[in-house]
């Protein structure tokens, strides 16, 4: 089997990523948000924004790939801890999602390692899931993330999907 890389994101991977992060979406959350709205996210109008995104970003927010044989297979997003909007001096994992035919085969793990290496000048590195995504949340957990006890009102289309707050320190 070839072996997987995790590399920068470049602007040419705008579409692959955004069909990853909606199909993720749709796997991960379905049965936690309305599937009316889980059906109703577009891929390409995720990859619109995505490509702006990238062209006007300040460079604050980094985005991993990670892909095998030339094929990208998950995506990852971190950056400044945001606290409403001031960005404090800890990290933040904005995002993580793994093509759902790939789960399981070491991608997510692959992206999870990278990013927190890559954030280990800050004390802490935190992250939010949904409160009810027992299987988020238990892969965060064997990367050695803990609750703090934070929690986040979130509502998708009038149904509330509460989100809650995982931290693990980087002392390395």
């Amino acid at each position: 089997m070839t072996s997987l890389v995790v590399r920068e994101m470049a602007l040419a991977d705008c579409d692959r990523v955004s069909e990853i992060r909606i199909r993720g979406w749709q796997h991960a959350y379905q049965g936690l948000m309305p599937q009316s709205y889980l059906d109703g996210l577009s891929v390409a109008a995720d990859a619109e924004r995505r490509r702006a995104w990238f062209t006007q970003g300040d460079g604050s927010v980094v985005n991993l790939v990670a892909e095998r044989a030339g094929k990208v297979l998950g995506w990852a997003a971190y950056g400044p801890y945001r606290d409403g909007e001031v960005r404090t001096g800890e990290a933040e994992l904005y995002a993580i999602y793994v093509d759902p035919a790939h789960l399981g085969s070491g991608v997510g793990r692959a992206l999870l390692s990278a990013s927190v290496e890559r954030c280990s000048s800050h004390p802490r590195i935190l992250l939010w899931v949904l409160k009810e995504n027992a299987t988020a949340r238990r892969f965060y957990e064997r990367a050695g993330f803990r609750p703090d006890g934070a929690e986040e009102p979130f509502d998708v289309d009038g149904v509330p999907v509460p989100e809650v707050r995982y931290v693990k320190a980087l002392n390395y």
